[in-house]
């Protein structure tokens, strides 16, 4: 699939459900909508969406991912709660409680999908409508989800491995920033497939910025050979590039995932490029998805996935996704 047709795909979703709002009644305009929660949206429609993550609180992937489900709802009429924990266990109870509080669908990103399996099969043989986001894609319909709005990680780790090779990258570190996460695990097989030479992965944590910097480092100035670092995550990778930095390494440094510091980095050649899976249509396609089923009775995907990337930002092209960026949606 190419990236115009993603674009136009996920723009004829997107416009779907807000013409449906468009012609509704007076009483279920969403220009009517109440003042917003903490942690939902504002609500004109009596529709509910439970988005339940992985994603740990201040995590700025995962702040994005919340932003546009909770602007899908604000645009929609339609109250979204948004609750996030990295351990399975935990993550398994918030969509347990959210399936009990009467809700019209769930999104669920699954990086350890062994872990939600359970609660995720629950849910659905409760009736309740579950698209999966982010992490989970092989195991989305298995498990009984209608789609699943993300990109392939092999696939993009693919895609990452041969531009890294093209770059003249032959010895390259994957660093792994959350244990357990099988979405990482897949970029960095990805990158091992097509790359053309030897794939190290590297374990940090993302919790703790500063250590997985000296980890890095420490690669780096033990072994001379290395000349590519690919991260997984934007505050790693600024992370990776002070490494880089301080260790006098001529490694080549690349990232999935991008934020506003990515960006500058891109910009100014640090980071040769950033794999963007464009968190932000994945709050809000899934809203608008499950909105269009909860009010005209549509289900979308025929389980299959809905790709929001991968999509790769160079220089360039990095100064026009920083605009987006510094409005909190890229």
């Amino acid at each position: 699939m190419t990236k115009k047709m993603v674009k136009v795909g996920l723009a004829a979703l997107i416009a779907a459900p807000l013409a449906l709002v468009g012609c509704s009644t007076a009483s279920e305009d969403p220009t009517a909508a109440g003042g917003t929660g903490e942690g939902g949206s504002g609500n004109s429609g009596g529709e509910t969406i439970a988005v339940v993550t992985h994603g740990t609180p201040g995590d700025a992937f995962w702040d994005v991912v919340k932003s546009g489900a909770e602007q899908a709802g604000d645009d929609l009429g339609v109250t979204v709660t948004y609750q996030g924990d990295g351990d399975p266990v935990e993550q398994s109870q918030l969509i347990q409680a959210a399936v009990a509080s009467d809700i019209d669908g769930l999104i669920v990103s699954m990086s350890n999908p062994d872990g939600v399996r359970g609660a995720v099969e629950a849910a659905v043989a409760a009736g309740v409508p579950v698209i999966t986001i982010n992490s989970g894609l092989e195991q989305s319909q298995e498990f009984g989800a209608q789609t699943h709005v993300g990109q392939s990680e092999f696939i993009a780790g693919q895609g990452a491995g041969e531009q890294l090779g093209e770059a003249g990258v032959t010895n390259l570190v994957c660093i792994v920033h959350e244990a357990g996460n099988t979405g990482l695990e897949d970029r960095c097989a990805g990158a091992a497939d097509t790359l053309g030479g030897t794939v190290s992965n590297v374990q940090v944590d993302v919790a703790n910025v500063a250590d997985a910097q000296n980890t890095i480092e420490s690669q780096l100035l033990s072994d001379e050979s290395i000349d590519g670092v690919l991260t997984l995550n934007p505050g790693i990778a600024v992370a990776a590039a002070q490494a880089i930095e301080s260790s006098g390494s001529a490694a080549q440094l690349a990232t999935f995932d991008v934020s506003e510091d990515v960006l500058e980095l891109v910009q100014d050649g640090s980071i040769i490029f950033a794999v963007d899976q464009q968190p932000y249509a994945q709050g809000y396609v899934p809203v608008s998805l499950l909105t269009l089923q909860a009010r005209n009775g549509d289900v979308v995907g025929g389980g299959h996935p809905i790709y929001s990337g991968p999509g790769f930002i160079t220089q360039e092209n990095a100064a026009q996704v920083a605009e987006f960026a510094e409005n909190g949606t890229r």
